[in-house]
This record gives structure tokens, sequence and C-alpha cells, in this order.
């Protein structure tokens, strides 16, 4: 309809200023004929007009009727005029184009002197209805085939368009139709070459939707395998502590269920951050000093590792600021160093760092631990996964948290071992 619509409102406009060019033309064109007229006249001798007395001419055509001329002898004597003609002169203009009114009946006359002897006046008129008339046939007869072009370009328009969208209306039927978890790709091999564009995004879409739920789902599944181990150790415990006779075995019992839900709690915000941090697709970037929340994080860390006799260090040195998110990056730290309390030996040193290097910043974080085996470095990252072997307690998901946080600010994430060979050494780098 809008291209229907546009079509009928560029026709119109079309024809409006083919009408007035029209009758602009046309006019100019009897202006010229009345011009010419009048020049034809002049140029008769003088002697040839001034044999003439008084003369009249008969009408010779059917339209000559509304053409009438005059010649006046020095603008006073009616040499000749044709027998429409009045008495009286046709104009009061002795030079040029004007308009008069004669008997009821508006005329368009041409008035000019015989250069060079200016011995008569001669007056060329033509009745403005004839003239009016003639304009509006020769500008109807111009219109005319734009008239009946119009509805069948309409109907031209309605067929192509309709047809256009034809393969549109199918996708929309085959997108309505579908059923919700139908994320296969849409058939594009009978599409419009102008359609193929859109179905590849949609298929891309869909594409980024699946593994979006696929992740969901793994996620889900996951997080209910993990947390079902805590829940059923802190049952067994609090079973233990019900069928205790004794006070030192129900105490212990006690003690076993409330680490059991420690362990579920950090579990569940570990869930928690993870969660938050895939729903994460933008991020205000701001300047944020590392070294600042590195000793911030080690603050709150502190006294989990002094319990635990491990000390942590941040040797001193310049700060160093990169943009991004200081929540996620306070998130990173705390993971990277929790991770290395946990799995250093109690008498070791748990070392912070924060440097720049050649047109980067480098944050890592060293232990003294059992490290990793090089092979099992990329399988860490994923979620709840732990290495064989692995003693000290945990949910897997903290270097999977510290992946997600690395990507958001486009860094990089390397694991390695120290210099000396012993424990096992996280880098992330930052671009400055």
């Amino acid at each position: 309809m809008l291209a229907l619509a546009s079509t009928i409102v560029v026709w119109v406009g079309a024809a409006l200023l083919t009408y007035h060019n029209t009758r602009e033309e046309v006019n100019e064109l009897l202006d010229a004929h009345l011009a010419q007229a009048a020049s034809l006249l002049a140029a008769q001798s003088q002697h040839e007009l001034t044999e003439i007395e008084g003369s009249d001419i008969s009408q010779l055509h059917d339209y000559s009727i509304t053409v009438a001329f005059q010649v006046w002898e020095e603008g006073k004597v009616l040499r000749l005029h044709s027998a429409n003609a009045p008495r009286f002169p046709l104009s009061k203009l002795e030079q040029g184009f004007s308009d008069t009114v004669i008997e009821g009946k508006k005329w368009r006359v041409f008035s000019s002197w015989d250069s060079p002897h200016k011995i008569f006046l001669i007056h060329v008129a033509e009745l403005a209805s004839e003239r009016e008339h003639a304009a509006d046939t020769i500008a109807y007869n111009l219109l005319l085939p734009l008239l009946f072009s119009l509805p069948l370009l309409a109907v031209l328009l309605w067929v192509a368009v309709t047809r256009g969208l034809r393969p549109l209306d199918k996708l929309a039927r085959d997108v309505e139709q579908r059923e919700p978890d139908n994320l296969a790709a849409l058939d594009a091999s009978s599409a419009p070459r102008e359609v193929v564009p859109l179905i590849e995004r949609l298929n891309r879409l869909f594409m980024r939707i699946d593994a979006s739920m696929q992740k969901e789902r793994r996620f889900t599944a996951d997080a209910a395998h993990e947390l079902r181990t805590p829940v059923a150790a802190i049952k067994a415990q609090a079973q233990v502590a019900q069928a205790a006779t004794g006070a030192a075995e129900r105490i212990r019992a006690i003690d076993n269920a409330i680490l059991g839900c420690d362990r579920a709690a950090h579990l569940i915000d570990q869930l928690l951050t993870l969660a938050r941090l895939d729903a994460l697709d933008d991020n205000t970037a701001e300047p944020c000093p590392l070294r600042g929340i590195a000793s911030g994080v080690i603050a709150e860390i502190a006294p989990a590792a002094l319990e635990k006799n491990v000390r942590i260090e941040l040797p001193e040195g310049n700060e160093a600021a990169v943009r991004g998110n200081s929540g996620l990056l306070r998130i990173l730290l705390r993971n990277l160093i929790d991770n290395a309390v946990r799995h250093t030996p109690p008498g070791t040193v748990v070392r912070v760092n924060v440097v720049n290097q050649q047109g980067a910043i480098c944050l890592s974080v060293s232990d003294n631990g059992p490290g990793i085996p090089e092979q099992e470095r990329e399988r860490v990252m994923e979620r709840f996964y732990r290495p064989p072997g692995t003693q000290a307690s945990g949910s897997g998901l903290g270097l999977s948290i510290v992946k997600r946080i690395v990507e958001i600010h486009t860094a990089a994430l390397r694991i390695a071992s120290p210099d000396d060979g012993n424990g096992l050494r996280v880098e992330v780098t930052f671009k400055s």
C-alpha cells in the first residue's frame, strides 16, 4: 500500500507539472504565431498597403474566426482588417502583447509597427478562450496515456510486491509454526537473493541461542550434581550426630556438618558469580589500579591464610592501572589468591605481583602447591573440573570465573610453573 500510495503521489505531481508546463509552452507557441503573423503583414510593402482603402478580408477557414487583425495607417486610419475585427483599435498598446476584452470576449493581442518606416500599426489578436481550449486539449492528450497507465502500474506493482514478499510470508509461517526448542537452521535455498542475508543472520542467531541453551543445561546439571555432594555429606553428619551416644562423637559430627555447610555456601557463591558473569554482555570501562585492588583482596583473605600458616606477599612497586570493571577484577584476584592459599602447603608463601612489561600490564599469582600437569592446564578452566588427586577443597569453578572475567577484559590468561619449578603460576596480561 505504501508503494502504491507513493506511486500515486508521484504520478499526480508529475501530471500537474506536465499540465502546467504544457499550457505554458502552448501559450508561448501561440504568442509566437501572433508575432509571426504581424511580421508577415508588416513585411508587405508600403505601396501594397496604401493601395488598399479600408478593405476587409473574409474568413477563409472555420478556425480563422478566432483570429483577427487590423492595419492602421499612422495609427489613425484603418486600412485593412479581418471580417471579425472591430472598427476601433484592438489594443491601446503600440508594441508588444496585451489582453483586451471586446464585446464580452477576451482577446490576446500583439501590436507592432512596420519597422523601420513606422507608417502602419498592426494588431493581430486571438480569442483567449480558443487558446485555453487548444492548450487544454494538448495537455489532455499528453496526460491521457498516463491516466490509463496508472491502474496498469498499480496492478503490476501489486503483483510484483505480492510475488516478491511470498518467500518472506513463507519464512514468517515457518518461524511461527516452530516449536520453542527447534533451533535448526532455516532453509535459504529457495529464498530470493535479497532475503538470504536475513536468513543467514537468523541462522547465526539460532546457533548462538542453541549454544547458550546447551551451556545453561550443562551448567544446571553440573550445579545440581555438585550441590548434591555437600548436601549428602551434611545429611550424613546430621544422622551421625542424631545416632551418637557420646558428646564427643556428637560434637565432631556437628562440626563436620558445619564444615559441609561452609563448603555448600562457597559453592553457591561461586555459582551465583558465574551466572552473573555469563549474563554480563557489556561493562563500563574505567581506570582500575591493580595494585590497590590486590592489596584490598589480600587484606580480606589474610585471616584464612594466617589460620593455615600461609603468608601472602605483594612486592612494592609503581601502581599499574588498566581499563575495566573494578568489581570483576576484585573477584578475579580473590579467586586466584584463594585457590593459591587452598593448594599451597602450610608454612609457604603465596606471591602476588603486578608489573609493567613491554607495553602490557602483567598480574601474576604464584604458590608452592603440587601444581597442575601441563596436559591438564586447559581442562582446569572448564566448569566443575578438578584434576585427579586434588586434595584441597573446592568446587572447580574458580578458574572458570577467572577465565570469563579475562574474556570480558580482552586480556590473556596463562597457567605455567614458577621460575623455581615448584607450584603453580597464573598470569593475566592486560593491554596497557
